[in-house]
């Protein structure tokens, strides 16, 4: 699964960029779109692509078509290349952005290979990203932890027969449904998210029984040693109700529920501690 999507920021403009091999892939046309401000980066790409192949420049074979998120909102296959091919076609492109774009650029790739030598870095650079944004100390704990629960949950789906970002999909949806009652699209439905990231919208109790889905179900994979799709799925399910029967009686006991349409950009976290 192509996995780590990220956007990157250069002068104001998005860079699509995924982990690939342990470091950075950028897509071409992204980079051709902020060097250029050509009306159609695509174009332009494919004739420098075309005009790098004839003079038998090795960057376009260096090129890998990866998944990324493309704006009408499905993963499509895009050109990618790393740092040391990004400098590579940002030579071949006439512009006065170049020289600033290789100095970003360099300093974008050194980063992931201090957080590849010191995975604390990524960490503490994720725990500043959402203080900026304003969530409390408390909740950056919360999310921190999920994050790395989600990982490990799965670095175990990949290693034990999932292979399409379709099967990481579905095992998600089959732990949000036995978690919550609903899928991932329809969680981000019922809080009005479009593109958001959803876990980054719940609240506590949310992310709480979120954790205990994904980590339950990391636990019975290894328990039982499971293999293929199938059995990750039906592990998925069991995961998920175990959290889900936690959830049910919690709401039970507090009377009322914990899945919320509360969404942390139109309400403040400080007003949900309130509920």
């Amino acid at each position: 699964m192509q996995k780590d999507t990220k956007m990157a920021i250069f002068k104001g403009k998005k860079i699509r960029r995924i982990l690939f091999q342990n470091e950075w892939w950028f897509s071409v046309v992204d980079v051709v779109d902020v060097l250029t401000d050509s009306v159609d980066a695509g174009a332009y790409w494919r004739k420098l692509k075309e005009r790098l192949k004839a003079e038998g420049s090795e960057v376009v074979t260096n090129c890998h078509g990866l998944k990324l998120l493309a704006p009408d909102g499905k993963m499509r296959e895009t050109d990618c290349a790393n740092t040391e091919g990004m400098f590579r076609i940002v030579q071949s492109i006439p512009s006065l952005k170049a020289e600033p774009f290789k100095r970003w650029l360099a300093k974008v790739g050194y980063e992931r290979i201090q957080e590849i030598e010191n995975p604390e870095l990524a960490t503490k650079r994720t725990r500043i990203l959402y203080k900026l944004k304003g969530y409390s100390d408390d909740w950056i704990e919360k999310r921190v932890r999920g994050i790395a629960i989600r990982e490990e949950l799965t670095e175990e789906w990949q290693k034990r027969g999932a292979q399409e970002d379709k099967d990481y999909e579905i095992l998600t949806a089959e732990i949000s449904k036995a978690t919550f009652g609903v899928t991932p699209s329809e969680y981000k439905d019922l809080k009005g998210l479009k593109r958001e990231n959803l876990r980054d919208h719940m609240g506590d109790f949310e992310l709480i029984f979120t954790m205990l889905g994904e980590r339950s179900t990391t636990e019975i994979h290894r328990n039982e040693d499971s293999q293929g799709v199938k059995k990750l799925k039906a592990d998925s399910q069991d995961g998920g109700n175990i959290a889900g029967n936690a959830r049910k009686a919690l709401e039970k006991r507090l009377k009322r529920p914990i899945v919320s349409s509360h969404n942390y950009l139109k309400e403040p976290e400080s007003r949900e501690k309130l509920k």
